[in-house]
């Protein structure tokens, strides 16, 4: 009987890592749109604005400020939950396919092994995108990530790696289930069917990896961006903040709409960094099963 093709983790945070390389500018503006605070009578910045801000005061190059906290971020929170639950769906189907539950909460623990490893790069990522906006006094001025996370553990101790964290697992648990898991549903769906609108039927190729993870995407984004907002305010705050106190306060200065803050610009980033994701995924995966076939 030949053996089922595994791959390494190291796939996982690659595929991430390519990704994030091609949407970081939307992630950053994506995290000032969710920490800017908000001025009595004016109205919310757009994503243009801030796009248009960032470049006319700093230059386009700022536009990949952070980009080594994103590359860190990538090679532990993406490798882990996506390599974990390749792992555990593996796994899982050695007794036949498992069900869509099984796979949610597979997808779910991945994702909260991956919150937790990624924690430390998350917060660097988010206070490296965000220092410019912030009152000079206030700043960080961490130089890359290495430094960052030395400069953190220094003035904040082995806890500041942990700020955020409930949140940003919770984060972690959510996009995992709503968007590696809907991925495999939306590609499982569209080989089954026929589209009968245009009368197409997929097949296992780039077309399908692009549509599924499209719609893996919008999912994603729309059931992400509370926790996804409150990661960022938490994680962007100096001293204590705990996570009830942020919330009441958002709550009653900018009502319920704050929790869906930088939806746009954090749809434009996730739609294109999941499509990116994936298709990098499966080439990298075929890539692998050319080079080391399995026996």
């Amino acid at each position: 009987m030949p053996k089922k093709q595994t791959y390494p983790f190291c796939v996982a945070g690659v595929a991430g890592s390519m990704a994030a390389c091609c949407t970081h500018p939307l992630d950053l503006t994506k995290v000032r749109m969710q920490t800017i605070p908000p001025l009595p009578g004016a109205k919310r910045p757009s994503t243009l604005s801030v796009i248009r801000t960032t470049v006319a005061e700093q230059g386009v190059k700022s536009l990949y400020t952070g980009l080594t906290a994103s590359l860190l971020r990538q090679m532990s929170y993406s490798l882990v939950r996506l390599g974990s639950y390749e792992s555990m769906k593996e796994h899982l189907s050695k007794d036949g396919r498992p069900s869509g539950g099984t796979l949610l909460l597979a997808a779910m623990l991945a994702g909260g092994l991956g919150g937790v490893a990624g924690n430390p790069a998350d917060i660097l990522l988010v206070r490296m995108t965000s220092d410019s906006i912030r009152p000079l006094e206030h700043r960080y001025h961490y130089s890359n990530a290495l430094s960052g996370l030395v400069t953190l553990v220094r003035h904040e101790g082995a806890r500041g790696l942990a700020r955020g964290l409930g949140t940003n697992t919770t984060r972690a648990v959510l996009m995992n289930g709503s968007q590696v898991w809907s991925y495999d549903l939306f590609k499982t769906i569209l080989l089954r069917h026929r589209i009968p609108v245009i009368d197409y039927h997929f097949h296992d190729n780039l077309g399908l990896h692009m549509a599924a993870s499209t719609l893996a995407g919008t999912v994603a984004t729309t059931v992400c961006s509370p926790a996804d907002v409150m990661r960022s305010r938490l994680m962007s705050a100096k001293g204590k903040s705990r996570p009830l106190e942020v919330l009441t306060r958002s709550l009653r200065e900018e009502g319920p709409r704050f929790l869906f803050k930088g939806w746009t610009p954090a749809f434009i980033r996730l739609g294109p960094n999941t499509i990116f994701m994936f298709v990098f995924l499966e080439q990298l995966k075929k890539g692998w099963r050319t080079l080391f076939p399995a026996q």
